[in-house]
């Protein structure tokens, strides 16, 4: 029993009593508890370097870091754009924290969290090109046009679809960044081969995407070297990324 009832008013039993006292001890330790996360969050510093290339995952990462720097505002973010060869040896050399990769050879080095969006491979053409016509392109339809080609990893997987076929692509240039490469389709010289996530990053209404048939997917992936010591902030930006996969699974 936890309290007598009188005519005016209660009284706390003993065991009323130790009730009421136990209740206010959570709800201090609460209190206490919300005080030092907020002083954590209040203090946590430092940079984070994230280096990515063209893709439609880094609209994820943004959102991440939005969210990220509400929690934790005195962290700051370095972004680095280029192709996978650079962002893997900068990983490598400790200079970047946190790389995005499209279907690297080799994740043995890394830890990684596969991430939810998958690119599609395909031509980006002058809208005056004769192939905007079609649905999609293959590895033949592309043997007749000038050729701008990625210079990075992922360009094995595009020579493996091409098979005998990419030996007779007339390769006009290579380019790290598609932004560039962009610039020369408009001139209609050229078609580049590029995923659609890069191509949606830019508005141009002379450019048309079309996907390669037989289809042609890649994943993407968030990697970090392992074995090596995580900054207070990188490790924090880590764990805030896992958890937000836990929430999905919910």
């Amino acid at each position: 029993k936890l309290f007598i009832r009188g005519k005016r008013h209660l009284t706390l039993t003993d065991a009323g009593l130790l009730l009421r006292r136990r209740a206010q001890e959570i709800i201090d330790l609460t209190l206490k508890t919300e005080q030092e996360i907020q002083k954590e969050n209040d203090n946590l510093e430092g940079t984070i370097s994230i280096g990515s290339g063209e893709a439609q995952s880094m609209k994820m990462i943004a959102q991440w870091i939005q969210q990220f720097h509400e929690l934790y505002p005195n962290v700051k973010f370095e972004i680095h754009s280029n192709n996978a060869t650079y962002i893997q040896e900068r990983l490598d050399r400790g200079l970047l924290d946190i790389g995005i990769l499209l279907a690297p050879k080799d994740l043995t080095k890394y830890e990684y969290i596969p991430l939810k969006d998958q690119e599609r491979w395909g031509a980006l053409m002058h809208q005056s090109c004769p192939l905007t016509k079609k649905d999609y392109v293959t590895a033949q339809d592309l043997l007749n046009y000038k050729i701008l080609i990625p210079k990075r990893d992922v360009e094995q997987g595009v020579a493996n679809w091409f098979k005998e076929n990419y030996n007779q692509l007339d390769i006009l240039a290579t380019y790290n960044l598609l932004y560039n490469a962009a610039m020369i389709v408009d001139t209609g010289m050229a078609i580049a081969l590029t995923i659609e996530g890069a191509f949606s990053l830019y508005q141009n209404s002379n450019l048309i995407f079309k996907p390669f048939y037989p289809e042609l997917v890649v994943s993407s992936f968030l990697v970090y070297k392992k074995h090596q010591p995580l900054s207070l902030a990188v490790s924090k930006f880590i764990d805030f990324i896992n958890m937000q996969f836990s929430y999905d699974k919910q």
